[in-house]
C-alpha cells in the first residue's frame, strides 16, 4: 500500500511540474493605472490560466522611450495600455507585430491601426480635464475656470500643476491637443501664459488631479478618470471639462516583434478586444472601443464624445519628438525632479 502511496505521490508531483512548465509568462509593459491591472489580469486569466502576466509599469512616456531604447534587443513580448500616439512612434520603428485580434470587425474604426492587419488595437479613450478643489479656490478666491484660456488668468499664478509631457502620456495629450485647437503659433503663445501660472510640473499625469483632491493645489490639469475617481471619493473636486474642446488619447495594445511567446500574445490580444474586456475598461471610462458597451461614468459629461476634438494621432506621432523637445527647452525648470 505504501509502494502505491508513494507511486500516486511522484505522478502528481510529475504531473504539477508539467503543468508549471507549460505555464507561459508574459511580460507585459503598460501605462495602466496600478490598481486595474489585477482585475485585467484576473478577468484574463479566466479564459487563459495558462498564461501569466508579469506587469512592467511606468507612465507613458517612460514605457515609450523604454520600448525604444530596447529596440535591439527586446525585452517585452506585448504593451497593454500605451497611448497611441506612442504606439504610432513603435510602429514607425518598426517594433510591431501585426495581428488581427478575433473580433476586430466589433471595434470602432478610430480604435485601431488603419492597415487591413492592424499593428495595434485601441481600448479605451482618457479625456482631459481640470481637477478643481472648491475648498482651496475659496480659500485664495479663485473663480472656477470655464476654458483652458482662463488658466493664463493671473488669478490663478502658483496654483496649477500639470503633468510633463515628456514622462506623460496625459501632459503630451494636454501639449499636442492645445497645438491643434489654437495652431502652433497660438498654441504656444497660450502654453507661455500658462507656464507663468504653473507651480509644478509632476511626471505623473493622474499625479496633479491628486494634488487637488488632497489640497496641495486648487488646479490639477490631469484626465476626468483620475479625478471622478477621487470625487466618488469624497475629495471637494469639481471636474471642468474646457470649452474649447478636450484632448484625449486612447490606451491601446499591440504585439512588440520578435516575442518568442507568439501564440500566448495573441491569445492577450483577442482577449484586449473582447467584449468582457471592453466591459471592464467601461468601469472608469466612458468611452471603449466596441460601439454599445459603454455605460455613463458618474461624474464624467452625459456625452463625453462630443465633447473630444478631432484628434489627428499621426500629426501628434509623427511630431512628438520636436514638440517635446520645445516644451523642455522652454517650459522644463518647473518640472519635479526624475
Amino acid at each position: 500500500m505504501k509502494s502505491i502511496i508513494r507511486a500516486l505521490s511522484v505522478a502528481g508531483a510529475v504531473v504539477v511540474a508539467a503543468n508549471a512548465q507549460a505555464a507561459t509568462e508574459l511580460t507585459v509593459y503598460t501605462a495602466v493605472e496600478a490598481e486595474d491591472l489585477k482585475r485585467y489580469a484576473k478577468e484574463f486569466n479566466k479564459q487563459y490560466p495558462d498564461i501569466k502576466i508579469k506587469w512592467v509599469r511606468d507612465s507613458t512616456g517612460i514605457v515609450t522611450a523604454k520600448l525604444l531604447a530596447e529596440k535591439a534587443n527586446p525585452q517585452a513580448d506585448v504593451v497593454w495600455g500605451l497611448a497611441a500616439t506612442s504606439l504610432l512612434v513603435l510602429k514607425g520603428e518598426d517594433l510591431l507585430q501585426p495581428y488581427a485580434p478575433e473580433g476586430l470587425d466589433k471595434l470602432s474604426a478610430k480604435f485601431r491601426d488603419s492597415d487591413a492587419v492592424p499593428s495595434w488595437v485601441g481600448m479605451d479613450a482618457w479625456i482631459a480635464s481640470i481637477c478643481f478643489n472648491t475648498v482651496e479656490a475659496k480659500k485664495h478666491n479663485l473663480s472656477k475656470p470655464a476654458s483652458w484660456q482662463d488658466l493664463t488668468k493671473p488669478e490663478y499664478k502658483g496654483h496649477i500643476i500639470m503633468p510633463n509631457p515628456n514622462s506623460s502620456g496625459t501632459g503630451f495629450l494636454d501639449v499636442s491637443s492645445w497645438l491643434q485647437i489654437y495652431g502652433e503659433d497660438k498654441g504656444w503663445s497660450f502654453m507661455d501664459g500658462l507656464h507663468n501660472n504653473i507651480a509644478r510640473y509632476t511626471h505623473s499625469g493622474s499625479k496633479p488631479c491628486k494634488l487637488a483632491a488632497s489640497g496641495e493645489t486648487a488646479i490639477g490639469v490631469s484626465f476626468a478618470f483620475r479625478g471622478a475617481k477621487l470625487k466618488t471619493k469624497g475629495a471637494p473636486l469639481d471636474l471642468v471639462f474646457p470649452s474649447e474642446g478636450l484632448g484625449w488619447d486612447m490606451e491601446a495594445a499591440a504585439i512588440i516583434k520578435g516575442t518568442d511567446k507568439l501564440d500566448a500574445a495573441q491569445k492577450l490580444m483577442d482577449f484586449v478586444a473582447s467584449k468582457p474586456a471592453n466591459t471592464l475598461y467601461n468601469k472608469g471610462y466612458a468611452v471603449v472601443a466596441m460601439p454599445g458597451i459603454a455605460k455613463p461614468v458618474k461624474h464624467f459629461p452625459e456625452n463625453p464624445e462630443a465633447l473630444m476634438i478631432d484628434n489627428n494621432f499621426e500629426w501628434a506621432a509623427q511630431n512628438r519628438m520636436a514638440i517635446l523637445k520645445e516644451w523642455q527647452n522652454r517650459y522644463d525648470s518647473k518640472s519635479d525632479p526624475k
